[in-house]
């Protein structure tokens, strides 16, 4: 028996392999098995490799554009010198 450090919830399973990924059945968060006897549990490592997927950006003519702003922001700067 052991209990989930998110919500203190008793997890009462047996479980034979250290690293095994499980789901809490109270709260829902994903937790990884760090010891056998006494059975112990941590939050699981979260997978970077999701959270990348996520946040890849495949238009780049955006970035073209935000420098075309910064050219024109840069005119205005020399402006100022000529005063």
């Amino acid at each position: 028996m052991g209990y989930c450090p998110e919500c203190e919830a008793i997890i009462d399973e047996e479980f034979e392999d250290i690293g095994e990924i499980i789901t809490c059945p109270e709260c829902g968060v994903e937790l990884e098995v760090i010891s056998i006897d006494p059975v112990e549990f941590d939050l699981a490592p979260i997978d970077d490799e999701e959270d990348d997927d996520e946040y890849r950006f495949d238009d780049e003519e955006d970035d073209e554009e935000e420098w075309d702003d910064e050219d024109s922001f840069d005119d205005e700067d020399d402006d100022d010198d000529d005063v």
